[in-house]
């Protein structure tokens, strides 16, 4: 028996990337199909602990922020990052985030001046996921096939034939779909049946990583219980994630350079060092999460009709959740220009924009994480001997390691420039000025409305985010009310371009906002700017469209390059 099934994309994984793109894709009004190896309700691995600003901004606009931020650790329990000698011993220093009953109300942490509606989320992704799964199958649109493996495909220029099988009955299943993504995890099949090569650096640290319960752990620490907690001392260092707030904990034990393997080092010994208890102490083991810190990234992420997306097209350091809430900001990113392309308002140029785009993206996140990784491991095998030592220089000695820590770290745990800081300067559906966009670090950024930067956030008078208030697809920012958009709104109309136009009204204009007109893309980033609509509208509209050539007969729409 064969099943034959028909959609407009097939999404390979279902996974964080992959629910939350099928769910922006349906959104959008495109029939989606996720194939995905595990059984419905199964738990995933206790991975990602973090969930970013920029992509709660993603959640809010598709009806899941609320839910998420709602799941996790207990309402009160705190976000913070503590530093300790070991878990139970004296505290280095502390990184203040506040717990999710106040995170919208506590600015008094780093990153409690971020500008968004959204701030991040402590979350493990054995609760995220649920949520994700919960609210793509509910989404009209979404179909998921749990227990389908897909073994092989083809593909043509009328679409994508995928052959793959039904795990539980054996019965072989067929999908054609226009366009298919893997979002099917480091391992990714899709990726090397498209002949996408990593590179980077293989391996940058081994972690011995274990997921234990231990119900009376926090009453053997008199400090306020934290969201990561780390262990450092001469001995062992390591974290340690809380992961239900209560008796359950993921612990990673950094190995050292010369510690090749995983059972280089006794795990129990290891986790009774961090832990800094004895051998009265009771655990239970729920499973071994070793893993391998690497830096690569593929070097293309497409083969016509088939992408790929999050690990699939980049692999690094799995700290502060940077790998998620990259592959979720690829998804984004593919996402809308695929839906515009099926949707008939953008030609086929417009999915050139995504590789453009994300690969160097990766390509920058990935250093900032393996650069952070490399110094981290410095701190640890360089820890003082006397951090443990009583009287005023082991106090002088935890002075220190403390502040060091503090600003080591908070660069990682509050990361501005990651969130709001980077920009696409090379792609093919943004009209640049000549004003380059302003650099930025793991920490810091400027906002900005050069094109290709974000869209500087910030509250409208009526009290909406500014994100909440713009439209589905392209908005047109209009901060002076004389200004005439009627040339914009009807090239757009001409070319069936989705065009919203928003009057900007609010109590004081951020300065960033030095244009009358800022447009900005459904993934909020900025398009275009300027004080007046540009002299040949149409030619905007169409560069944002994906439309580059003017082939005879083909798409009259394309009129050739944009006028200043």
């Amino acid at each position: 028996m064969t099943k034959n099934i028909e959609t407009q994309v097939l999404i390979v994984g279902g996974g964080p990337v992959g629910l939350t793109l099928a769910t922006d894709l349906a959104q959008r009004g495109i029939s989606v199909i996720v194939a995905e190896t595990r059984h419905r309700g199964e738990a995933p691995s206790v991975k990602c602990n973090h969930v970013s600003s920029r992509t709660m901004e993603i959640f809010r606009r598709l009806g899941v922020s609320k839910a998420m931020r709602e799941s996790g650790l207990p309402a009160d329990h705190a976000n913070d990052v503590s530093y300790r000698t070991t878990f139970t011993g004296e505290e280095l220093s502390r990184i203040h985030i506040p717990s999710r009953a106040s995170r919208y109300t506590d600015k008094s942490g780093p990153d409690g001046w971020w500008p968004t509606a959204e701030p991040p989320h402590r979350i493990n992704q054995i609760y995220l996921e649920p949520v994700l799964f919960a609210h793509a199958e509910a989404t009209q649109g979404v179909t998921i096939l749990s227990r389908t493996r897909i073994d092989a495909f083809t593909q043509d220029e009328h679409g994508v034939n995928a052959k793959g099988v039904d795990l539980d009955s054996g019965e072989e299943v067929r999908i054609f779909s226009q366009y298919m993504i893997g979002c099917d995890g480091g391992r990714s099949a899709v990726r090397k049946a498209i002949g996408a090569k990593l590179s980077g650096t293989d391996v940058v640290g081994r972690v011995q990583s274990t997921y234990f319960r231990a119900p009376d752990l926090l009453s053997r620490t008199g400090n306020t219980p934290a969201w990561a907690t780390f262990s450092l001392n001469p001995r062992r260092s390591g974290n340690v994630y809380a992961i239900d707030g209560r008796e359950t904990f993921l612990l990673h034990n950094y190995l050292r350079s010369d510690e090749l393997e995983f059972d280089s080092v006794d795990r129990d010994w290891a986790i009774r060092t961090i832990l800094g208890v004895g051998e009265d102490f009771k655990y239970e083991i729920l499973s071994k999460e070793d893993w391998i810190g690497r830096r690569l990234v593929a070097d293309k992420f497409r083969d016509r009709r088939v992408f790929i997306c999050g690990d699939a097209s980049h692999l690094w350091v799995p700290m502060a959740g940077y790998g998620m809430n990259a592959g979720i900001a690829d998804a984004m990113n593919l996402s809308w220009q695929l839906a515009a392309r099926l949707n008939g308002w953008a030609e086929e140029g417009v999915l050139s924009a995504y590789e453009a785009e994300r690969q160097p993206i990766t390509e920058q996140v990935s250093r900032f994480a393996m650069n952070h990784a490399i110094a981290l491991q410095k701190e640890r095998e360089g820890v003082p001997a006397g951090i443990e030592a009583p009287g005023p220089a082991g106090e002088a000695a935890r002075s220190v390691a403390g502040r060091a820590l503090y600003d080591l770290n908070v660069k990682q745990y509050c990361c501005a420039g990651l969130n709001f800081g980077y920009y696409y300067d090379a792609s093919p559906l943004i009209a640049y000025d000549g004003e380059a966009a302003p650099s930025y670090a793991m920490d810091q950024f400027t906002p900005s409305t050069a094109p290709g930067c974000r869209t500087p956030h910030f509250w409208l008078a009526d009290g909406r985010s500014l994100y909440d208030a713009m439209g589905p697809e392209y908005t047109l920012l209009r901060f002076d009310a004389t200004a005439d958009v009627r040339p914009l709104q009807e090239a757009a109309a001409r070319r069936g371009l989705p065009l919203t136009v928003l009057d900007v009204r609010c109590d004081e204009v951020p300065d960033a906002y030095r244009h009358a007109l800022v447009l900005s893309r459904p993934d909020q980033h900025v398009a275009w700017r300027g004080d007046r609509a540009p002299e040949d509208a149409l030619a905007l509209v169409d560069r944002v469209r994906g439309c580059f050539t003017d082939p005879p007969d083909a798409h009259a729409a394309c009129l050739g390059g944009l006028k200043s």
